[in-house]
This record gives C-alpha cells, structure tokens and sequence, in this order.
C-alpha cells in the first residue's frame, strides 16, 4: 500500500523514513512488500495507513476543495487534524508511532479482540454487553451505522456477546481479525503515555474544525483536542453520530481521503443523498482535482 505515493514524492519518502527511524524498522519495505501478517501488527499498520493518507494530502496540497469540517475514524483523526492544520504532518506521524506502540503494548499486557454486530438495535445490544460482561469485560468500541456496531473486550466475553446478539435477532455477529480490544476499557494501559507524547507535541487551532470521535461534535482548541486524543484510546468512535453531525449541518459532500472505501460506504449508506468520493490512489486524487477545478 502506499508506493506509488512514495515513489511520487519526496516529502512522502521522508514521511516513511522518520516512522521506520521511530519504529525501528522499515515500514515503506513492510508497507510495500509484506509480509501481509507483520503489516496487520498494530504496531505496523497504524502508522501505515496514517502515512498512505498524509502522503494524499501532501501531494494534492492546494488543489483539494475546500472543506468545511474534517473527521477521522480512530487513528484517522489524526490525519483530520493535519488537514485541518491543528498538526504538523511530522507530529502526526510521531503521534501515531507512539499511539502504536501503546497500544501494541496494551494488547500484550491485557489480551482481547472485537467482533461487528449487524443490524441489531443499540438498546438491544447494550443489554447483551450487560449480559456478557458476567463473563468479562466486553463494550461497544466503534458504532460506526445504524446497521454497523464493533464490539471489544476479552475473547470470552465477546463471544458470548457475539451468541447473545445472534440470538436477539442480530443479522450477523461476526469475530474480527483484530491485534486487540482497541476502544476499550483494555487499552487503559496506553493512556498515560499517550497523554505525555501529545503533552510535548504543538497543537494549533483546528481551522476548519475537527469533529471528535469521542463527542462526535467539533473542536477546536489545542487543550481539548489533547484531552479528546487521550480520552479516544478507551472510548467509542461516535461514527455514526459523526455522520448525523455532517447531515444536520447540510453537508452534502464526503471526501475520504486513505486506502480503502469503508468510509465512504457508511456515509452513502447513512446520509441519503450525500455525494461521497474515496481518494486511495493518484488516479482518485487527479479524478477529483479535474472535478473540482471544473466546477470552479
């Protein structure tokens, strides 16, 4: 993922040199070639899909369209702050090696995985999270739709979530192939690191602002963008309330800009009559920059 970008700018090689100087290893070499396991370590793949979508923003520079709001969905919030100026592109990478590695940390120290829960109404699944907490810790990590809700927490107690929800009437309850229990109470441990690399990192104000995944509202201010980074690491992404956000400001167009098109599925599906492109590749990105420049 990403070498196009890398071979395209050197800016963008830099980008990976100073994450495989902080991570110890090569992560365009990881990034480009695999192995596919060593790339699906959170220690590995955080950083490479933050780096795959501030390459994006870096060459497209000026020639995006103006944006209203940015958001990102857990580490993607990072690189909604770049856009938004609140960080420095290099601040964003060391924000996010270290978040890795935390976390990374985390998932050694306090085992757990995540399972996606389909189309099961939210009040029925917080009473089968109830339930199988007799069994462990288990909670609602990432409410991505209204059809879409991630689970995390203790293997045992996420499968039997996973049972209960299937027998609530969930369409699908399905185990993920995760490194951890991201978004959860077990991720505790990677907090009070993470809040002294944000301590020593500058933070301006967020112009325009960002919308939280913690509040799923915006913010602004250097402080509390902190204390909401922070507070990330064990708390629900608000995905879906994100989305509610953007429809009830009249937000009628989404750019996802990172590898992939997950984003940009939740926000057809959820915001009915929203026009929502992905930028994954320089063809995406010349595609979009053409649009815009003709509509101007």
């Amino acid at each position: 993922m990403g070498q196009e970008l890398h071979r395209k700018s050197d800016r963008v090689k830099g980008f990976y040199a100073q994450a495989s100087e902080l991570l110890g290893d090569d992560l365009a070499r990881i990034s480009f070639e695999g192995p596919a396991e060593t790339l699906k370590q959170t220690i590995y793949t955080q950083p490479a899909i933050l780096i795959h979508s501030l390459a994006l923003l870096e060459i497209a520079g000026d020639d995006l369209p103006p944006h209203e709001y940015a958001a990102g969905h857990s580490l993607g919030e990072y690189s909604a702050l770049v856009s938004c100026g609140a960080m420095s592109f290099e601040d964003a990478i060391t924000a996010v090696c270290t978040r890795a590695e935390l976390m990374e940390d985390a998932c050694r120290a306090n085992p757990g995985t995540m399972a996606a829960i389909l189309a099961l109404p939210e009040d029925k699944l917080d009473e089968v999270c109830r339930a199988a907490s007799a069994t462990g810790v288990v909670t609602k990590a990432n409410i991505n739709s209204s059809m879409q809700v991630a689970i995390s927490g203790e293997r045992a107690a996420v499968e039997e979530a996973c049972r209960l929800a299937s027998e609530a009437g969930a369409k699908r309850a399905v185990m993920l192939e995760v490194g951890g229990a991201f978004h959860s109470p077990l991720m505790e441990p990677a907090v009070d690191g993470m809040a002294a690399c944000l301590e020593k990192l500058s933070i301006n104000p967020a112009k325009p602002p960002v919308v939280a995944n913690v509040t799923a509202a915006p913010v602004s201010d250097p402080d509390e963008i902190r204390r909401l980074l922070v507070k990330q690491i064990t708390a629900p992404v608000r995905w879906r309330d994100t989305m509610a956000f953007f429809a009830s400001e009249g937000v009628d167009t989404i750019i996802e800009i990172g590898p992939g098109k997950v984003l940009t599925g939740l926000a057809k599906r959820d915001m009915k009559g929203t026009t929502a492109h992905n930028i994954d590749t320089l063809a995406d990105l010349e595609q979009i920059v053409a649009v815009h420049n003709r509509q101007e």
